[in-house]
């Protein structure tokens, strides 16, 4: 209707004015951290990191240092813009055209890089036209900066379309991780992108490739793709229509639309290739025909070097790896395979796959071997030992911590008043549910500690006080558990139920696995543990797009009475009136009442 085109735009050329005139929201620093420096820390000299000493980084800085307990100096502010933008006909990477919403007009994202210590500090836009959006820092743990942790509902609002929020962060520990969204399914649609600080390395390499996405991609838009996997009558979540090499990839059609990825390796050179699986719903193994993978890190936590033939990469989750040019100068296939029985995604495109190319073999050249078959299944790594260690005394944990700490994930199919019977994911016989409009931290900057039940929010008092959570599910379907603010221990992973008198005495409490997304068995269940070093409040869900979405999740709030005194928490507030000027205005607001909104 005309009247409404007219109120958009009106509304469109405030929102750009307001842009124009917008005051940054600014971080406020750890005041644990030290001074920013702009020399090297002393002592004694570990040697010039290089190809050949990458264990080394700056002086006493090295693969050694554990960066919980001797964090690094502040060095330098890294600065990025990030314009968030609508796309009406995207022509897509392989040719179908489609809505989308992209960062700086790309898919993905501009890769943001730091060194280890260095601040970055990001101006995120909203330049779309109805949607809030919100920017969350994957795998970052955000110490004492609970309020940059960018997710939506928990420690902010959404950013309203025409304003922005700069986000300012110190990067404490180092690696490979991505960026993305956290309003409803939003990254879906686009809104994703590379985050690499550079660092040490347990193993030596000659070049680093940079961040390699991997991602399931869909020609309709992740909100209506939600409101199909939300019926119960649509069965599973619909199918990937393709799967992309960092943003690339040829149609399954059969048309030729679209474009493979290729990557160029040296002959005779080790290159770190930094992976992530960045999808909404689809986790794969990856394998290297003629080659293997040394990992070297597991999410952001550096191990102690394992050679792999494939890895299951589960939504969310990266390995660095260095891969060994060493075979004959010819074009090879990185191939994704899924587990054949859709019990985590599927795809229609059944040999996704890049091209790994060597320096002289032919530039347009498709490799000519497929490699062996893989029979991939939804099981999550095992094996690697964190550089850095962490112990738990043993028997730590009694049997009555198993019982006051049990998480159970379950499924309920409803009946709603208008769209017949739906999904509803839960932990804890609680389907997740956010307020936009009032974070958790804008309640405890009122010093409101009444919260509503819909937010499933679990609260930790003890200080650095080592905490085992045991998740659990009697569903088929296994689930990448993410959580916020902390590298978790994976104690033990199992199938079946947990029995506390048989499972308890075989928990490894010696320097175990170690990342920020685990794979959950299905049915089965995963022993974690972290130590509640970080006050804030941090979020621990399903990476599935669509599960989250529909409830799975849950909050813990941290050390809550040294929130008001670490963090400025009145930094919430400008944004937050913004946001509910907004929903108070807006033309359009996505979220229905069955989308927990994150």
């Amino acid at each position: 209707m005309p009247g409404c085109s007219l109120t958009r735009l009106l509304f469109t050329l405030f929102g750009l004015l307001d842009l124009t005139l917008a005051n940054p929201i600014k971080a406020n620093a750890n005041p644990f951290l030290l001074a920013r420096q702009t020399i090297t820390p002393g002592g004694q000299p570990c040697g010039q990191h290089g190809p050949e000493n990458r264990r080394c980084w700056r002086n006493l800085w090295n693969i050694a240092t554990d960066p919980d307990v001797s964090i690094p100096p502040a060095y330098n502010n890294r600065y990025y813009d990030l314009h968030i933008t609508n796309a009406t006909n995207w022509p897509g990477p392989d040719g179908v055209r489609k809505h989308a919403m992209l960062i700086n007009n790309q898919f993905p994202g501009p890769t943001i890089e730091a060194e280890w210590g260095d601040y970055i500090v990001v101006n995120v836009y909203n330049d779309l036209q109805d949607n809030g959006t919100s920017i969350h820092w994957h795998g970052i743990r955000q110490f004492g900066e609970s309020n940059q942790d960018g997710t939506n509902g928990v420690t902010e609002c959404p950013i309203p379309p025409g304003h922005m929020k700069t986000y300012s962060f110190h990067v404490t520990q180092y690696g490979t991780s991505w960026y993305h969204s956290h309003f409803s399914n939003q990254y879906g649609n686009g809104v994703l992108g590379a985050l690499i600080v550079k660092g040490p390395a347990s193993a030596n390499y000659d070049i680093d490739l940079g961040p390699y996405i991997i991602s399931d991609y869909y020609h309709e838009t992740a909100d209506r793709l939600h409101l199909q996997a939300e019926l119960a009558r649509n069965g599973p979540p619909p199918d990937s229509d393709n799967i992309l090499f960092r943003g690339k990839n040829i149609n399954p059609d059969g048309s030729g639309r679209g474009s493979y990825d290729r990557l160029t390796l040296t002959p005779g050179k080790k290159h770190l290739l930094r992976l992530i699986n960045a999808s909404v719903d689809n986790s794969f193994t990856v394998s290297l025909v003629g080659h293997n993978f040394t990992v070297i890190a597991t999410d952001m936590v550096p191990v102690q070097p394992t050679i792999r033939k494939s890895l299951f990469m589960a939504v969310g989750q990266r390995y660095d790896v260095i891969v060994t040019a060493d075979q004959p100068v010819d074009n090879y296939w990185l191939n994704v395979t899924l587990e054949a029985n859709n019990n985590c995604g599927r795809s229609r495109n059944p040999y996704p796959a890049g091209i790994i190319h060597y320096e002289g073999a032919s530039p347009t050249a498709l490799p000519t071997n497929r490699g062996t078959p893989i029979v991939a299944t939804c099981t999550g790594e095992t094996g690697f030992t964190p550089v850095v260690p962490r112990n738990i005394p043993p028997n730590f944990f009694r049997p009555s911590d198993i019982a006051s700490n049990t998480l159970p994930i379950g499924l309920n199919i409803v009946n709603h008043t208008t769209k017949g019977q739906i999904f509803s994911w839960h932990v804890k016989d609680t389907p997740i549910s956010v307020e936009w409009g009032h974070p958790v931290l804008e309640y405890i900057l009122e010093g409101n500690y009444s919260f509503p039940a819909a937010i499933n929010l679990i609260q930790l008092n003890q200080k650095d006080t080592w905490t085992l959570f045991l998740v659990h599910s009697s569903l088929s379907l296994p689930h990448p558990i993410h959580l916020h603010g902390h590298d978790f221990l994976v104690l033990g992973l199992g199938t079946g139920t947990f029995d506390p008198q048989k499972h308890l005495p075989l928990l490894n409490y010696s320097n175990p696995v170690r990342r920020d997304v685990e794979q959950l068995p299905g049915p089965g269940w995963a022993a974690i543990a972290f130590k509640t070093d970080n006050p804030g409040v941090w979020l621990m869900h399903c990476h599935i797009g669509w599960h989250v979405a529909m409830g799975l999740g849950v909050q813990f709030l941290e050390r809550a009475s040294e929130m008001r005194v670490l963090m400025k928490l009145d930094q919430v507030v400008p944004n937050c009136n913004a946001w509910r000027e907004y929903e108070r205005v807006g033309n359009w607001l996505p979220r229905g009442d069955t989308d927990s909104g994150l």
